[in-house]
Protein backbone atom coordinates (compact mmCIF):
# COMPACT_ATOMS: atom_id res chain seq x y z
CA UNK A 1 0.00 0.00 0.00
CA UNK A 2 1.89 3.56 -0.85
CA UNK A 3 2.24 5.72 2.06
CA UNK A 4 -0.27 8.55 2.17
CA UNK A 5 0.38 12.08 0.83
CA UNK A 6 1.05 14.55 3.84
CA UNK A 7 -0.72 17.53 2.54
CA UNK A 8 0.02 21.47 4.70
CA UNK A 9 -2.99 23.24 5.06
CA UNK A 10 -2.44 25.09 2.01
CA UNK A 11 -2.50 22.17 -0.39
CA UNK A 12 -5.37 20.58 1.50
CA UNK A 13 -6.83 24.10 0.48
CA UNK A 14 -6.16 23.65 -3.11
CA UNK A 15 -7.04 19.84 -3.81
CA UNK A 16 -10.08 20.36 -2.20
CA UNK A 17 -11.39 23.33 -4.51
CA UNK A 18 -9.76 21.89 -7.23
CA UNK A 19 -11.90 18.85 -6.48
CA UNK A 20 -15.37 20.51 -5.81
CA UNK A 21 -14.50 22.75 -9.07
CA UNK A 22 -14.27 19.97 -11.31
CA UNK A 23 -17.29 17.93 -9.93
CA UNK A 24 -19.46 21.11 -10.51
CA UNK A 25 -18.11 21.91 -13.94
CA UNK A 26 -16.21 18.65 -15.65
CA UNK A 27 -14.13 20.69 -16.92
CA UNK A 28 -9.91 20.82 -16.19
CA UNK A 29 -9.19 23.31 -13.23
CA UNK A 30 -7.01 26.48 -14.27
CA UNK A 31 -5.32 27.90 -11.09
CA UNK A 32 -7.22 31.26 -11.96
CA UNK A 33 -10.92 29.46 -11.43
CA UNK A 34 -9.24 29.32 -7.87
CA UNK A 35 -8.03 32.62 -7.54
CA UNK A 36 -11.77 34.12 -6.14
CA UNK A 37 -12.60 31.53 -3.87
CA UNK A 38 -8.78 32.34 -2.28
CA UNK A 39 -8.62 35.66 -2.87
CA UNK A 40 -6.77 38.46 -1.94
CA UNK A 41 -5.05 35.99 0.54
CA UNK A 42 -3.10 34.09 -1.72
CA UNK A 43 -2.02 35.30 -5.49
CA UNK A 44 -2.57 33.16 -8.82
CA UNK A 45 0.98 32.71 -8.58
CA UNK A 46 1.03 30.95 -5.56
CA UNK A 47 -2.17 28.57 -6.44
CA UNK A 48 0.10 27.45 -9.51
CA UNK A 49 3.01 26.56 -7.27
CA UNK A 50 0.70 24.17 -5.19
CA UNK A 51 -1.15 22.89 -8.09
CA UNK A 52 1.94 22.26 -9.75
CA UNK A 53 3.12 20.14 -6.35
CA UNK A 54 -0.22 18.47 -6.44
CA UNK A 55 0.62 17.12 -9.69
CA UNK A 56 4.12 15.74 -9.11
CA UNK A 57 2.61 14.00 -6.50
CA UNK A 58 0.01 12.31 -8.23
CA UNK A 59 -3.11 14.21 -7.00
CA UNK A 60 -4.19 15.77 -9.92
CA UNK A 61 -3.09 15.54 -13.44
CA UNK A 62 -3.30 17.73 -16.95
CA UNK A 63 -5.53 15.87 -19.44
CA UNK A 64 -3.66 17.98 -22.29
CA UNK A 65 -0.90 20.18 -21.95
CA UNK A 66 -2.63 23.78 -22.13
CA UNK A 67 -5.28 22.43 -19.84
CA UNK A 68 -6.03 22.88 -16.44
CA UNK A 69 -5.90 20.11 -13.69
CA UNK A 70 -8.29 17.27 -13.23
CA UNK A 71 -8.04 15.21 -9.98
CA UNK A 72 -7.04 11.52 -10.25
CA UNK A 73 -8.38 8.36 -8.51
CA UNK A 74 -5.00 9.25 -5.35
CA UNK A 75 -6.74 12.64 -5.46
CA UNK A 76 -10.08 12.23 -5.10
CA UNK A 77 -8.86 9.26 -2.53
CA UNK A 78 -7.18 11.47 -0.05
CA UNK A 79 -10.04 14.40 -0.76
CA UNK A 80 -12.74 11.60 0.95
CA UNK A 81 -10.69 10.24 2.96
CA UNK A 82 -9.04 13.50 4.84
CA UNK A 83 -10.71 16.47 3.41
CA UNK A 84 -14.65 15.81 2.45
CA UNK A 85 -17.38 16.04 5.88
CA UNK A 86 -20.96 14.17 4.56
CA UNK A 87 -23.37 16.35 3.76
CA UNK A 88 -25.86 17.22 7.28
CA UNK A 89 -28.36 19.10 4.76
CA UNK A 90 -28.73 15.99 2.15
CA UNK A 91 -29.02 13.47 5.76
CA UNK A 92 -31.77 15.65 6.48
CA UNK A 93 -33.57 15.87 3.22
CA UNK A 94 -33.67 12.45 2.17
CA UNK A 95 -34.71 11.08 6.13
CA UNK A 96 -37.45 13.31 4.97
CA UNK A 97 -37.95 12.10 1.93
CA UNK A 98 -37.94 8.87 3.17
CA UNK A 99 -40.29 9.17 6.07
CA UNK A 100 -42.89 11.16 3.39
CA UNK A 101 -42.92 9.19 0.33
CA UNK A 102 -42.67 5.82 2.02
CA UNK A 103 -45.10 3.79 4.37
CA UNK A 104 -43.44 0.98 6.11
CA UNK A 105 -45.90 -0.51 8.03
CA UNK A 106 -48.36 -0.27 5.07
CA UNK A 107 -46.06 -1.84 2.41
CA UNK A 108 -44.29 -4.83 1.72
CA UNK A 109 -40.69 -4.79 2.46
CA UNK A 110 -40.09 -5.67 -1.61
CA UNK A 111 -41.58 -1.99 -1.96
CA UNK A 112 -40.27 -0.32 0.66
CA UNK A 113 -36.64 -1.39 -0.88
CA UNK A 114 -37.82 -0.69 -4.47
CA UNK A 115 -38.88 2.69 -3.35
CA UNK A 116 -35.76 3.64 -1.37
CA UNK A 117 -33.49 2.86 -4.58
CA UNK A 118 -35.89 5.35 -6.20
CA UNK A 119 -35.34 8.20 -3.89
CA UNK A 120 -31.61 7.50 -3.71
CA UNK A 121 -31.11 7.52 -7.58
CA UNK A 122 -33.28 11.07 -7.61
CA UNK A 123 -31.78 12.84 -5.20
CA UNK A 124 -28.01 11.66 -5.88
CA UNK A 125 -28.81 11.60 -9.43
CA UNK A 126 -26.29 8.30 -9.54
CA UNK A 127 -27.38 4.59 -9.86
CA UNK A 128 -28.63 2.91 -6.64
CA UNK A 129 -28.58 -0.47 -5.95
CA UNK A 130 -30.55 -1.66 -3.09
CA UNK A 131 -30.32 -5.77 -1.84
CA UNK A 132 -33.43 -7.86 -0.39
CA UNK A 133 -32.29 -8.99 2.79
CA UNK A 134 -30.61 -12.24 3.63
CA UNK A 135 -29.95 -14.14 6.51
CA UNK A 136 -26.13 -13.74 6.96
CA UNK A 137 -26.35 -16.76 9.84
CA UNK A 138 -28.48 -20.13 8.74
CA UNK A 139 -31.18 -21.02 11.77
CA UNK A 140 -32.36 -24.52 12.37
CA UNK A 141 -36.02 -25.26 12.09
CA UNK A 142 -35.67 -29.50 12.39
CA UNK A 143 -33.04 -32.02 12.57
CA UNK A 144 -33.92 -35.28 11.76
CA UNK A 145 -31.39 -38.50 11.88
CA UNK A 146 -32.26 -41.59 9.35
CA UNK A 147 -30.15 -44.57 9.56
CA UNK A 148 -29.52 -45.33 5.84
CA UNK A 149 -27.91 -49.14 5.93
CA UNK A 150 -25.88 -50.92 8.73
CA UNK A 151 -23.37 -48.45 10.37
CA UNK A 152 -24.20 -45.30 8.39
CA UNK A 153 -26.38 -42.47 8.95
CA UNK A 154 -27.83 -39.58 7.38
CA UNK A 155 -28.35 -36.10 9.34
CA UNK A 156 -30.75 -34.03 7.38
CA UNK A 157 -30.98 -29.98 8.95
CA UNK A 158 -33.79 -28.20 7.39
CA UNK A 159 -32.94 -24.68 7.64
CA UNK A 160 -35.00 -21.18 8.68
CA UNK A 161 -34.92 -20.30 4.64
CA UNK A 162 -36.42 -23.72 4.03
CA UNK A 163 -33.20 -25.13 2.10
CA UNK A 164 -32.58 -28.41 3.61
CA UNK A 165 -28.97 -30.29 3.73
CA UNK A 166 -27.73 -33.12 4.74
CA UNK A 167 -24.54 -35.59 4.98
CA UNK A 168 -24.18 -38.98 5.95
CA UNK A 169 -22.49 -40.43 9.01
CA UNK A 170 -20.59 -43.25 9.83
CA UNK A 171 -20.86 -44.70 12.74
CA UNK A 172 -17.93 -45.89 14.86
CA UNK A 173 -18.06 -49.63 15.60
CA UNK A 174 -18.81 -50.07 19.07
CA UNK A 175 -16.21 -51.90 21.76
CA UNK A 176 -16.32 -55.36 21.89
CA UNK A 177 -17.36 -55.12 25.70
CA UNK A 178 -20.78 -52.94 24.60
CA UNK A 179 -23.58 -54.43 25.54
CA UNK A 180 -25.10 -52.60 22.62
CA UNK A 181 -26.58 -55.16 19.64
CA UNK A 182 -25.30 -53.55 16.68
CA UNK A 183 -27.83 -55.66 14.86
CA UNK A 184 -31.06 -54.90 17.39
CA UNK A 185 -33.15 -52.18 14.59
CA UNK A 186 -35.52 -51.59 17.43
CA UNK A 187 -32.60 -49.89 19.76
CA UNK A 188 -30.92 -47.94 17.33
CA UNK A 189 -34.57 -46.59 16.18
CA UNK A 190 -35.09 -44.86 19.56
CA UNK A 191 -31.28 -44.26 20.21
CA UNK A 192 -31.73 -42.22 16.89
CA UNK A 193 -34.96 -40.53 18.12
CA UNK A 194 -33.38 -39.91 21.51
CA UNK A 195 -30.61 -38.25 19.49
CA UNK A 196 -32.90 -35.85 17.01
CA UNK A 197 -34.89 -34.69 20.34
CA UNK A 198 -31.99 -33.75 22.10
CA UNK A 199 -30.43 -32.05 18.56
CA UNK A 200 -33.97 -29.97 18.23
CA UNK A 201 -34.16 -29.20 21.84
CA UNK A 202 -30.95 -27.32 21.64
CA UNK A 203 -30.38 -26.52 17.96
CA UNK A 204 -33.83 -24.95 16.79
CA UNK A 205 -33.86 -21.20 16.16
CA UNK A 206 -30.15 -21.08 16.60
CA UNK A 207 -27.26 -21.17 14.35
CA UNK A 208 -25.31 -24.92 13.50
CA UNK A 209 -22.20 -23.24 15.06
CA UNK A 210 -23.68 -23.25 18.43
CA UNK A 211 -22.91 -27.15 18.03
CA UNK A 212 -19.72 -26.44 19.61
CA UNK A 213 -22.31 -25.10 22.94
CA UNK A 214 -23.74 -28.29 23.72
CA UNK A 215 -23.53 -30.56 26.46
CA UNK A 216 -23.50 -34.09 25.06
CA UNK A 217 -23.05 -35.62 28.62
CA UNK A 218 -26.62 -34.63 29.05
CA UNK A 219 -27.72 -38.03 26.74
CA UNK A 220 -25.73 -40.25 29.30
CA UNK A 221 -22.62 -42.60 28.64
CA UNK A 222 -24.52 -44.62 25.80
CA UNK A 223 -24.26 -42.01 23.14
CA UNK A 224 -20.89 -40.98 23.93
CA UNK A 225 -20.10 -42.91 20.17
CA UNK A 226 -22.38 -40.31 18.88
CA UNK A 227 -20.96 -37.08 19.84
CA UNK A 228 -18.01 -36.89 18.13
CA UNK A 229 -19.46 -37.74 14.64
CA UNK A 230 -22.27 -36.13 14.77
CA UNK A 231 -20.32 -33.06 16.32
CA UNK A 232 -18.00 -32.95 13.07
CA UNK A 233 -20.88 -33.61 10.49
CA UNK A 234 -22.92 -30.76 12.12
CA UNK A 235 -19.78 -28.50 11.97
CA UNK A 236 -19.19 -29.42 8.18
CA UNK A 237 -22.53 -28.40 7.60
CA UNK A 238 -22.61 -25.11 9.50
CA UNK A 239 -19.22 -24.52 6.96
CA UNK A 240 -21.64 -24.88 3.54
CA UNK A 241 -24.31 -22.86 4.85
CA UNK A 242 -22.42 -19.96 6.51
CA UNK A 243 -21.39 -17.80 3.20
CA UNK A 244 -23.89 -15.15 1.94
CA UNK A 245 -25.31 -16.42 -1.59
CA UNK A 246 -25.87 -13.14 -3.59
CA UNK A 247 -30.01 -11.85 -3.61
CA UNK A 248 -32.55 -9.95 -5.80
CA UNK A 249 -31.03 -5.97 -6.51
CA UNK A 250 -32.81 -3.26 -7.05
CA UNK A 251 -31.17 -0.70 -9.56
CA UNK A 252 -32.68 2.65 -10.50
CA UNK A 253 -31.47 5.83 -12.12
CA UNK A 254 -29.39 4.25 -15.37
CA UNK A 255 -30.89 6.43 -17.60
CA UNK A 256 -30.14 9.76 -15.55
CA UNK A 257 -26.76 8.92 -15.01
CA UNK A 258 -26.46 8.28 -18.93
CA UNK A 259 -28.17 11.59 -19.56
CA UNK A 260 -26.80 14.04 -17.33
CA UNK A 261 -22.68 12.88 -16.83
CA UNK A 262 -20.30 13.54 -19.91
CA UNK A 263 -18.21 10.37 -18.72
CA UNK A 264 -21.22 8.10 -19.83
CA UNK A 265 -21.19 9.49 -23.58
CA UNK A 266 -19.82 6.50 -25.12
CA UNK A 267 -21.51 3.83 -26.44
CA UNK A 268 -18.40 1.19 -25.88
CA UNK A 269 -17.88 2.14 -21.66
CA UNK A 270 -22.32 2.51 -21.13
CA UNK A 271 -22.49 -0.88 -22.53
CA UNK A 272 -19.94 -2.76 -20.24
CA UNK A 273 -21.65 -0.95 -17.23
CA UNK A 274 -25.01 -2.11 -17.99
CA UNK A 275 -23.73 -5.58 -18.87
CA UNK A 276 -22.47 -5.97 -15.33
CA UNK A 277 -25.43 -4.17 -13.76
CA UNK A 278 -27.67 -6.79 -15.67
CA UNK A 279 -25.69 -9.61 -16.45
CA UNK A 280 -23.21 -10.02 -13.34
CA UNK A 281 -24.67 -9.19 -10.50
CA UNK A 282 -23.10 -12.03 -8.87
CA UNK A 283 -19.72 -10.48 -9.31
CA UNK A 284 -21.45 -7.03 -8.47
CA UNK A 285 -23.50 -8.38 -5.02
CA UNK A 286 -20.10 -8.79 -3.06
CA UNK A 287 -18.95 -5.69 -3.80
CA UNK A 288 -22.01 -3.48 -2.42
CA UNK A 289 -22.19 -5.86 0.33
CA UNK A 290 -19.14 -4.89 2.03
CA UNK A 291 -18.62 -2.50 4.37
CA UNK A 292 -15.51 -0.81 5.29
CA UNK A 293 -13.89 -1.64 8.40
CA UNK A 294 -10.97 0.84 8.39
CA UNK A 295 -13.52 3.78 8.02
CA UNK A 296 -13.31 4.42 11.96
CA UNK A 297 -16.98 6.08 12.37
CA UNK A 298 -18.05 6.16 8.55
CA UNK A 299 -19.63 3.01 7.74
CA UNK A 300 -19.25 3.22 3.84
CA UNK A 301 -17.23 1.52 1.16
CA UNK A 302 -15.74 4.27 -1.64
CA UNK A 303 -14.56 2.26 -4.26
CA UNK A 304 -13.20 4.91 -6.60
CA UNK A 305 -11.87 3.82 -10.17
CA UNK A 306 -8.84 1.78 -10.39
CA UNK A 307 -10.15 0.01 -7.27
CA UNK A 308 -12.92 -1.13 -8.34
CA UNK A 309 -12.12 -5.20 -9.34
CA UNK A 310 -14.07 -5.31 -12.01
CA UNK A 311 -12.52 -4.05 -15.08
CA UNK A 312 -15.97 -2.01 -16.61
CA UNK A 313 -16.38 0.37 -13.63
CA UNK A 314 -13.07 1.42 -13.43
CA UNK A 315 -13.95 4.78 -14.71
CA UNK A 316 -16.76 4.60 -11.99
CA UNK A 317 -16.75 5.03 -7.92
CA UNK A 318 -18.39 2.51 -6.31
CA UNK A 319 -20.01 3.85 -2.58
CA UNK A 320 -21.62 0.80 -0.55
CA UNK A 321 -23.13 0.63 3.23
CA UNK A 322 -25.15 -2.25 4.76
CA UNK A 323 -28.18 -2.23 6.80
CA UNK A 324 -28.97 -4.66 9.38
CA UNK A 325 -31.50 -6.53 11.33
CA UNK A 326 -30.17 -5.88 14.89
CA UNK A 327 -26.79 -5.47 15.15
CA UNK A 328 -26.53 -8.41 12.09
CA UNK A 329 -25.71 -7.08 8.67
CA UNK A 330 -28.27 -8.67 6.32
CA UNK A 331 -28.66 -6.12 3.08
CA UNK A 332 -27.10 -3.56 1.43
CA UNK A 333 -27.15 -0.04 -0.60
CA UNK A 334 -24.75 1.43 -3.01
CA UNK A 335 -23.97 4.17 -5.51
CA UNK A 336 -22.63 4.04 -8.92
CA UNK A 337 -21.12 6.92 -10.60
CA UNK A 338 -18.44 8.64 -12.11
CA UNK A 339 -15.64 9.35 -10.23
CA UNK A 340 -16.00 12.96 -11.01
CA UNK A 341 -19.08 12.34 -7.92
CA UNK A 342 -20.70 14.72 -5.22
CA UNK A 343 -19.10 12.76 -2.19
CA UNK A 344 -20.00 14.43 0.50
CA UNK A 345 -23.60 14.03 -0.77
CA UNK A 346 -23.40 10.49 -1.71
CA UNK A 347 -22.03 9.09 1.72
CA UNK A 348 -24.66 10.61 3.61
CA UNK A 349 -27.33 9.69 1.78
CA UNK A 350 -26.70 5.80 1.98
CA UNK A 351 -25.86 6.04 5.74
CA UNK A 352 -29.12 7.91 6.19
CA UNK A 353 -30.95 5.35 3.87
CA UNK A 354 -29.55 2.48 5.74
CA UNK A 355 -30.18 3.62 9.08
CA UNK A 356 -33.88 3.94 7.60
CA UNK A 357 -33.77 0.53 6.54
CA UNK A 358 -32.12 -0.85 9.81
CA UNK A 359 -35.30 0.71 11.97
CA UNK A 360 -37.19 -0.13 9.52
CA UNK A 361 -36.41 -4.16 10.04
CA UNK A 362 -35.95 -3.66 13.58
CA UNK A 363 -40.07 -2.79 13.99
CA UNK A 364 -41.21 -5.13 11.97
Amino acid sequence: MATPVKLNNRQQQVLSATVRQYIVTARPVGSEALVEEFNPRVSSATIRNVMGYLEREGLLYQPHTSAGRVPSDSGYRVYVDQLMIPSEEAARRVDRVLAQQLDAEGWSLEAVLHGAAQILSTLSGYIALVTMPQSTVAQVRHLQLVQIDPGRLMLIVVLDSYKTQSVVVDLPKAPADSAQSPDDPELLERELQVLSNFLNAHLRGRSLGDVASLDWSELGREFEQYANVLRGSLADLERRTQSPVSTQIFISGVAEVLRRHPEFSELHQVQTILHVLEAEQDQLWPLIFEADSEGGDRRVMVRIGSENPLEPMRGCTLISTTYHRGSVPVGSLGMLGPTRMMYENAIALLETTADYLSDTLSQS
